[in-house]
């Protein structure tokens, strides 16, 4: 089973619509017992960093030790990192050490949002895909040390779109709004487990 958690951040209908449209079993959940019991867990994120990570404050110690599956999504991808400059300085959860900050005004229009193509490296989550193409919307972004990241996307500046490190994988961009390509990613995540 894969939980979902329901932090009050994120858009619970369509991720779980997709997981299960590739075979997952799926739970959205806020109990604990819940995600302890799960094969995976999933971040999924539209909203501030500081209202997420504060949701998110019951689960956060289990998040930071668990050997499950987690897949954070946008908002829940920002949500492993060491901090974020969003609305101040905010701690995240430190799985994937790095920072989250603002795109600078020169990229032009901010948030980034629509279709943009992700440069990926080779990693499970990306295996058999016929398209680099996938849906954003996001006026931050993460900042780490290149081992930790599987994919890059040029948006007036180049910088990580996923991020993997042990059992935890975050994208930048939206699987669930990413059509067919999308799937193919949430697929990969499930048949990981």
């Amino acid at each position: 089973m894969i939980a979902i958690i329901n932090y009050g951040a994120g858009n619970l209908k369509s991720i779980s619509k997709a997981l299960e449209r590739v075979g997952a079993r799926v739970k959205v959940t806020s109990s604990m017992e819940d995600v302890e019991s799960a094969d995976a867990i999933v971040l999924p994120g539209v909203g501030a960093f500081e209202t997420a990570i504060k949701n998110l404050k019951p689960f956060s110690d289990y998040l930071r030790t668990t050997t499950a599956q987690v897949l954070g999504i946008c908002l829940g991808m920002q949500l492993f990192a060491t901090v974020s400059e969003e609305g101040g300085h905010h701690e995240g959860l430190n799985v994937i050490e790095g920072r989250v900050v603002r795109f600078p005004d020169e990229v032009g229009k901010i948030p980034h949002m629509g279709w943009n193509e992700v440069e990926f490296r080779e990693h499970p989550v990306f295996d058999g895909l016929e398209s680099r193409y996938f849906y954003f919307v996001h006026s931050y972004y993460y900042q780490t040390s290149d081992e930790n990241v599987i994919g890059y996307t040029d948006y007036g500046i180049r910088f990580p779109s996923a991020i993997a490190k042990d059992n935890y994988v975050g994208l930048q961009f939206h699987p669930e709004k990413s059509g067919k390509n999308g799937l193919k990613v949430l697929r990969n995540f499930v048949e990981s487990i």
